[in-house]
């Protein structure tokens, strides 16, 4: 609990070192992660979909969660970046939630019931259309 703020197994302490230490995810982007595990949501994290890595990937509700900081916003590279990247998403029928950083650290517990919520919609329409 000290080290990582969740009660980890063993295996699960050296998968999320993985994580930390290989990976681009973010202290957001891991917080956001466990917050959603937390409620039941089968959420992946740091998920390659063949063009890009998505921060956190909920492939049963066809979302694609990018947890994103300041420069997305004020970075117009980035930004055109990330617009491809909605592009080649949507195309696979995912659609793209962006979640400010400043949401994951100031509104962490609101912001995953309210990507709870959003989910379990986006899972019944998505169940109803099939």
């Amino acid at each position: 609990m000290e080290k990582y703020n969740q009660p980890l197994c063993i295996n699960c302490q050296y998968w999320l070192n993985d994580i930390q230490n290989n990976t681009t995810a973010t202290e957001e982007s891991i917080t956001l992660y466990f917050a959603l595990k937390k409620r039941g949501v089968p959420a992946e994290i740091e998920k390659h979909d063949g063009f890009k890595t998505i921060d956190i990937a909920v492939p049963e509700a066809k979302v694609n969660i990018e947890v994103d900081g300041l420069h997305h916003k004020y970075n117009g590279n980035q930004a055109i970046r990330d617009l491809k990247r909605i592009l080649n998403s949507y195309a696979k029928g995912y659609l793209t939630l962006h979640i400010p950083n400043a949401i994951v650290n100031n509104n962490l517990e609101e912001a995953a019931d309210l990507i709870t919520e959003y989910l379990n919609l986006s899972n019944l329409k998505h169940r109803k259309l099939r």
